[in-house]
């Protein structure tokens, strides 16, 4: 398994699964917060608008690593800096798990954010040595093991902060950490560096394809909209269910991102259809789908059906739009594939970022109206984007 990668020849499926698999242990680093939240504000003593901060903060920490960690796969061997990584991620969380005051929690929260990137090495690395007619397929592969992360996270780290409290989860975390650096080290192959010059002249070429390729820009911003609308349900799902008439607690509140399988299941046969349909029509079927999602949550927001169905619906209009958008900006510069993935996903990230900073304020000054009010608003302008370009 340890050969070296090689452009045209494929790369071996035993190898992708692996990279998938850690994809979604160290993705689900951003998201076991999200149903700890009201634990964390009772423990801490702070107010639900500033325990929002905590995820807010680890995206922008994501959106950092992505900008300025994530190039450096095109310039240094990318199984130094995936081992860095992970060691980082190790000590963070163990640090987030035995702080007691908010500020260190957030200074943790944005290191964990940074080192979490590695997924976005890992896609890179399957779309540039995949052949041709496989590219979407081995690029879905890789999201759906990045979701089922996702869902994964949330689950666990509700019914481990519900029964054992949230800072075990952190505990646990750590330790999985350490285990990925064994395995990379092991089962990771040499690959050809894409990019021969200075980390300056790296960045300097980063910016240089994001001012010349506006179909980078275009797929990247349209996709980060619609991020930051599926982050602002889980921004504030764990307020909204722990409160009247749910009173659910965490192991309830992380048993519902279950329900987000349905994203995960459809990610590979998304991306095996993007080639056939194309990424015009993917984005208007994801947008579209979103908005129903948040019209059901709002119509139904006292039921557990409502979320339920409005939780599938959202995953499967996220994936439809990102996919179609990731695949479609990796394959405009086939030999910079970390430098467009850093582009695409900074800006995915940022939106992410956006959408949980207005869900929490809007929560705070008109409740779950407003949640849905900037889930809809953001899916609205990446729909509008779409509609008033070109195809």
């Amino acid at each position: 398994m340890k050969q070296k990668l090689e452009e045209n020849k494929g790369i071996p499926a035993s190898l992708l699964w692996i990279l998938a698999i850690i994809s979604g242990l160290s993705v689900a680093n951003l998201y076991y917060n999200q149903p700890l939240l009201n634990r964390i504000s009772e423990d801490l003593g702070i107010s639900e608008f500033t325990a929002n901060l905590i995820p807010m903060t680890t995206q922008i920490g994501y959106a950092l690593g992505l900008l300025f960690i994530i190039p450096l796969g095109d310039l240094y061997k990318r199984k130094n800096i995936i081992v860095i990584n992970f060691l980082l991620l190790s000590v963070a969380t163990c640090s987030i798990a035995m702080s007691v005051n908010v500020f260190y929690i957030l200074l943790a929260s944005l290191v964990t954010g940074i080192c979490s990137v590695m997924p976005q090495i890992f896609i890179p690395i399957a779309a540039q040595f995949s052949l041709p007619q496989n590219k979407a397929r081995n690029v879905g592969m890789m999201v759906s093991g990045l979701l089922t992360g996702i869902l994964g996270s949330r689950v666990i780290s509700g019914f481990v902060g519900e029964y054992w409290g949230w800072r075990t989860m952190y505990y646990i975390v750590a330790v999985i950490m350490l285990l990925c650096i064994f395995v990379v080290v092991r089962v990771l192959p040499d690959m050809p560096l894409n990019f021969r010059g200075t980390y300056k002249g790296l960045m300097k070429s980063l910016f240089t394809l994001y001012r010349d390729n506006s179909t980078i820009r275009l797929v990247s911003a349209r996709a980060g909209l619609c991020f930051g609308s599926f982050l602002a349900l889980w921004a504030c799902l764990a307020f909204k269910l722990s409160g009247e008439p749910f009173y659910a607690g965490n192991n309830i509140i992380g048993m519902l991102g279950l329900c987000g399988v349905a994203g995960a299941l459809t990610a590979s046969f998304v991306g095996s259809l993007v080639h056939k349909f194309g990424v015009r029509f993917f984005t208007f079927v994801g947008c579209s789908l979103i908005i129903a999602a948040w019209i059901i949550m709002f119509i139904f927001q006292n039921s557990y059906l409502g979320f339920i169905v409005g939780i599938i619906v959202i995953d499967i209009g996220m994936q439809c739009v990102q996919i179609g958008n990731q695949t479609c900006a990796l394959s405009q510069a086939p030999k910079a594939t970390n430098r467009v993935n850093t582009i695409f996903m900074t800006t995915y990230f940022v939106g992410g970022s956006l959408g949980t900073f207005l869900a929490g304020t809007f929560w705070h000054a008109w409740g779950w109206t407003g949640v849905v009010c900037v889930g809809i608003g953001l899916t609205l302008i990446s729909l509008l984007v779409t509609l008033f370009t070109r195809n």
